[in-house]
């Protein structure tokens, strides 16, 4: 049996597993941490000359994240009838495949198991965005029309309210949407 690890490797290996807020990233000059409401997301903002934009500022990530976990568990569950089984296969689908990404500057819709198929439009192209609620409110979709016609839509967004609004202040501050 070997014997127990010292401290300070202790210490050593929990900093690699779980790096502190404060500790520079390998190939990023300084990208600070910031907790969103909820506390299972950690949300980078890039503050180096990767996230800079085109005005000087920064690009600050809202929301990233996938699929709601709920929509996948309500539909394993409903899955057991063969009546609904293709719904639960879609489900899925966009629980393993589909990233949803808000930012300051755009947003942006990752799907494919490799996420090569990439989708990103900015606020200023936002002429509507309406949300669908689902379930009990917990999740919902959200809608986005851009001015070409274009109709994104982004299924059982977590927080879709709160993305939603986020979205229309954005547009809305681009001058592309009416608040």
């Amino acid at each position: 049996m070997p014997p127990p690890p010292s401290t300070a490797a202790a210490t050593a290996s929990a900093a690699f597993v779980r790096p502190s807020p404060s500790a520079p990233l390998a190939g990023a000059s300084a990208v600070s941490f910031i907790r969103s409401a909820r506390p299972c997301r950690l949300v980078a903002r890039a503050a180096a000359s990767g996230g800079v934009g085109a005005d000087g500022g920064a690009e600050t990530v809202f929301f990233d994240g996938g699929a709601h976990y709920g929509d996948l568990a309500a539909n394993l569950i409903l899955g057991l009838t063969l009546l609904w089984l293709p719904l639960t296969l879609a489900a899925v689908s966009r629980a393993f495949i589909l990233r949803y990404r808000f930012t300051s500057r755009r947003v942006t819709v990752i799907s494919g198991l490799s996420g090569a198929d990439r989708t990103d439009f900015p606020y200023s192209s936002v002429t509507s965005v309406v949300v669908v609620p689902r379930f009990i409110g917990e999740w919902g979709d959200i809608v986005i029309t851009l001015k070409d016609g274009t109709k994104v839509d982004l299924r059982s967004v977590p927080r879709f309210r709160e993305v939603a609004d986020y979205c229309r202040t954005m547009a809305a501050a681009e001058g592309a949407l009416s608040p």
